[in-house]
């Protein structure tokens, strides 16, 4: 005889859907150096991004047209910028935003949407960073024990088997060879990466770069939920300015009233190259990130519903184009 599992229906959240573009195309992830340097930093910034931004957008319209059931498919494309406020605060979005948007418009640009980067780490009540490190499930690297501690003990994702620690030998015992890191799905020779997830100190816990734009990531491909409900979703902006404090900015704005969905099916970042071993980083951790099935599901249906491609690795949605920075 079988036995009968029973489940309340309101234990298991429902999970609620999200619109998706066919591309989120962000314009920049700037910090307060970048925004220190005025308007001209700012110029030579969009300049740079302006042709990309083209292309990428050129991409997404023919990869739309192509798998369009009947006619061409109009294909929809979201920009977004992304504020550091979280490491550092710095001016007011009163001062700052107008400017971005302005060097923005210069270049032929439209930011649609505008996120602050501080709510990748916690959006209102929700821990959205605790939540997504919560999820994390390490590969563990061909022959190990589980010697090695856990990233959430360690706040240390690796993408293989670390070198081991040189120690001194103990009487009658040979010392421990040195041998080499190893990548776990290296191909030939191993380009192995060690990321910090986060670090605490005496005001608490602080992530990592890395780690919240990968946070930054899940929620532009419209992955994240919070007890079934989506986490960072934006606010509209209205006709009013922009306020003096960064706290009374909303953590995801919609400037653009008239622009596609926020989420979409896959991503490209334009960027400095020095964000390159950032953005690897970031790799790293959504190939060990245990994604919400949920919302796996319904953007997989609604890929299939539209025939869009859609990679089955979510690390595979993003893409980039780094430029050479000043």
């Amino acid at each position: 005889m079988t036995d009968a599992v029973f489940h309340e229906t309101a234990a298991a959240p429902r999970t609620q859907a999200v619109p998706l573009a066919h591309l989120s195309l962000e314009l920049g992830h700037l910090y307060m150096e970048d925004f220190e340097a005025g308007p001209g930093r700012l110029r030579r910034h969009f300049a740079e991004v302006r042709p990309w931004a083209e292309a990428a957008r050129a991409a997404a319209t023919a990869r739309a047209a192509a798998t369009a059931r009947t006619g061409a498919q109009r294909a929809r494309i979201s920009t977004c910028f992304l504020v550091d406020d979280y490491f550092t605060r710095f001016s007011s979005p009163a001062e700052v935003v107008p400017m971005l948007l302005a060097e923005a418009d210069r270049a032929g640009l439209t930011v649609d949407y505008l996120a602050r980067e501080s709510g990748c780490a916690v959006f209102g009540e929700v821990p959205v960073a605790e939540a997504v490190a919560g999820r994390i499930v390490e590969s563990p690297p061909p022959s190990s024990h589980g010697i090695r501690p856990p990233a959430a003990q360690t706040g240390w994702l690796a993408n293989g088997e670390r070198s081991p620690a040189v120690r001194a030998p103990q009487a009658m015992k040979r010392a421990q060879v040195w041998r080499p890191p190893k990548e776990t799905a290296a191909r030939r020779h191993s380009v192995f990466l060690d990321t910090e997830l986060f670090s605490d100190g005496p005001d608490g816990r602080t992530w990592s770069c890395p780690f919240l734009a990968a946070v930054w990531q899940l929620a532009r491909l419209g992955l994240l939920r919070h007890q079934g409900e989506a986490v960072l979703s934006p606010r509209p902006h209205g006709d009013g300015g922009f306020p003096d404090d960064w706290d009374d900015l909303p953590p995801l704005l919609r400037l653009n009233p008239d622009a596609d969905p926020f989420t979409a099916y896959r991503t490209c970042s334009v960027l400095p190259n020095r964000f390159l071993p950032v953005e690897h980083a970031v790799r790293v951790i959504l190939d060990q990130t245990e994604v919400d099935p949920g919302a796996l599901g319904q953007v997989a249906v609604r890929a299939r519903g539209e025939r869009a491609e859609l990679p089955d690795s979510v690390a595979d949605r993003v893409s980039y184009v780094f430029y050479a920075g000043p």
